[in-house]
């Protein structure tokens, strides 16, 4: 079973989608994490295409089924680099090549051919698993998303904001898999939830759409 979690930064995605995992006893994809590693690849070689770094790229998003191990990039630890603001920046960017989400679109789908999964990004649902047994979008308010990620990464929230509403407008308005809900997505908006309230109400969600249900 398949569990595709998709929306926008700053709307819990990621701590989500990783609970959920482990209380499905479920393994957790962060595709986030495979734009950024290629983001960190396009920053230190400018010259080469983002394509082909993404295609060469031997990515590996960390052990435990919660993706609790370090994400190693072509066999190096690359956990922290790859949530500087800098390859947050970056991995937006990137990920408005289509020749990026080509390739990382089939290494996602390759990982998630088999088994149980709680997989999060920001296409999941649209176009790596449209098939997916469940599909949620999460969202929240502007300033809360800003807030959350401010406090995150110890930044104005100010300053966040405005970051946030270009990188919105690029995710949203890229020619190629634009961020938005899937069809037949569940739209959760987190505002003013806390992490367990929304990891609950996915879970019953995922129960009552299981194959044996």
């Amino acid at each position: 079973m398949l569990v595709a979690i998709d929306g926008p930064a700053g709307a819990g995605k990621s701590t989500v989608a990783r609970r959920l995992a482990r209380r499905l006893g479920f393994t957790y994809l962060d595709s986030g994490a495979m734009y950024r590693c290629v983001a960190l690849l396009s920053l230190a070689a400018p010259g080469r295409q983002p394509g082909e770094l993404a295609r060469a790229a031997a990515i590996d998003l960390g052990g435990g089924a919660d993706g609790s191990g370090p994400v190693l990039l072509d066999g190096r630890d690359v956990s922290e680099e790859i949530r500087t603001p800098e390859v947050s920046e970056a991995a937006s960017v990137v990920a408005a090549d289509p020749a990026v989400r080509e390739a990382l679109v089939a290494k996602q789908r390759e990982l998630i051919s088999g088994g149980d999964w709680v997989a999060e990004g920001r296409d999941i649902g649209t176009v790596v698993a449209p098939q997916a047994a469940l599909k949620v979008f999460l969202t929240a308010d502007a300033r809360e998303r800003a807030r959350r990620r401010a406090a995150e990464l110890g930044a104005d929230v100010d300053t966040v904001l405005a970051e946030q509403a270009m990188r919105d407008e690029r995710d949203s308005a890229r020619a190629h898999s634009p961020l938005r809900a899937a069809g037949g997505a569940v739209t959760l908006d987190t505002t003013g939830l806390g992490v367990d309230e929304v990891v609950e109400r996915i879970a019953t969600l995922a129960r009552a759409a299981a194959p044996s249900a």
